[in-house]
């Protein structure tokens, strides 16, 4: 038996145990939150971790296969959103075992959510420059200061936090992340209105905010290795996706409002990235289809979008420059984006700048105009995108630092 057909074998038999699993426990009428705690109790919610922390130590190949059935069978799954796709992998990796216990499960199941406190005013894209200060005295963390950019910060019982714990270190020495509770009136959350209409971030301001000592992740002035980590799994953060057509019974009802919900601030999301997908039919709606030059940048869309695809599918956890992945396709997502804000100009033409029901695919057209620009800087800026493809990747000198080795506090900044 070759390699393939061994490995065929072992998915079968995997996704056969799914099924059977499944059929054994699934019941439409369970409460959502019940259902999760019997995903957690089985490894199947999270096949990839360990099985401590509700998985089954499977491959991410094998982890696929497992999504898959899950699909097929129609049954909800694991919340959406930053504490399954960035606080608990963050924690599985670098959270002591008493973080793990109190709060992956319990992020798993849905019972708490989080948000991301990195992206301060005056930091710009040197995610590295934050001035927000954690001191620490008898009680544990003391923290003052101001985040912006959170999405979910009102509603978020937990923030993943990176905060300056020592001014006299370099700025990337300095800094400590940490598990924040959200629910304090040391806290106050204010929502930012952007230029597509939408209110979809928040800027946070601490005023001696209270972080229990042992909320530590990892080691203190270790943040960095923390937010570096952190920003590899954002760059690969994936919309919300639909819920299936045919679903029934509390689970389904319970899943569907959360997602609802959880997917609000993240609705023009889909603008953000540009709309490819409607290009084509726009093209033929409009009468440009025929037309040469539209032709060629569609085509040029196309081929971005192929590559990008390509890309994602291979297996490019190789050991350097692991974490530098994620930045070639943070880049292509922008490339993408901008050439499909393109093609969707050049077709609709003054048209395009049109909102409103009575304008081009209800408004999203001009949606798409003022919102593109946001993809090239969430996230990390694509010239932090090309810097990090450049000095990990490519293995290019390094661009340099005239901050290094001085002490924060004698940083210049502004």
């Amino acid at each position: 038996m070759n390699d393939r057909a061994g490995a065929d074998l072992i998915a079968d038999s995997v996704r056969a145990e799914v099924a059977q699993w499944i059929t054994q426990h699934w019941d439409p009428e369970l409460p959502l939150a019940q259902w999760r705690e019997l995903l957690a109790d089985s490894g199947w919610a999270c096949p990839t971790w360990p099985p401590r922390w509700c998985g089954r130590g499977l491959s991410r190949a094998l982890g696929r296969v497992v999504a898959e059935e899950m699909q097929r069978a129609v049954v909800p799954g694991v919340p959406g959103g930053v504490g399954m796709m960035l606080a608990a992998p963050v924690l599985l990796e670098h959270g002591s075992d008493e973080l793990k216990e109190r709060f992956i499960r319990r992020t798993v199941t849905g019972e708490i959510t989080w948000c991301q406190l990195f992206s301060e005013p005056g930091a710009g894209s040197d995610l590295a420059g934050l001035r927000s200060q954690a001191v620490r005295d008898g009680e544990g963390w003391h923290l003052s200061g101001q985040k912006v950019w959170s999405t979910g910060a009102a509603s978020a019982d937990f923030g993943l936090l990176l905060a300056r714990t020592d001014w006299d270190a370099p700025k990337h020495a300095g800094i400590t992340a940490f598990v924040l509770p959200m629910r304090q009136k040391e806290i106050r959350v204010r929502p930012l209105r952007q230029m597509n209409g939408h209110s979809s971030f928040n800027e946070v301001f601490f005023d001696a905010a209270l972080i229990p000592a042992d909320h530590v992740i990892g080691e203190p002035g270790g943040g960095w290795i923390v937010a570096r980590a952190t920003l590899a799994l954002e760059r690969r953060l994936a919309a919300f996706p639909p819920a299936p057509a045919r679903t029934t019974g509390r689970a389904w009802r319970e899943a569907i409002a959360e997602q609802t919900a959880a997917a609000e601030p993240h609705k023009w999301y889909p603008q953000r990235a540009g709309r490819a997908d409607l290009v084509i039919g726009q093209a033929q709606a409009m009468g440009r289809a025929g037309d040469p030059v539209v032709r060629q940048e569609i085509a040029r869309l196309i081929e971005l979008a192929w590559s990008a695809r390509w890309m994602a599918d291979r297996d490019t956890r190789q050991a350097a420059g692991q974490q530098a992945m994620g930045s070639l396709g943070k880049l292509a997502s922008s490339n993408i984006a901008r050439q499909a804000a393109r093609v969707h100009t050049m077709v609709a033409g003054t048209a395009g700048m049109l909102a409103g029901p009575d304008s081009l695919l209800s408004g999203t057209v001009a949606e798409i105009g003022v919102s593109v620009p946001a993809i090239s800087i969430a996230g990390g800026t694509d010239e932090i995108q090309r810097n990090i493809i450049a000095e990990r990747i490519l293995g290019l000198p390094r661009e340099p630092d005239v901050s290094a080795g001085v002490p924060f506090r004698d940083v210049r900044a502004g």
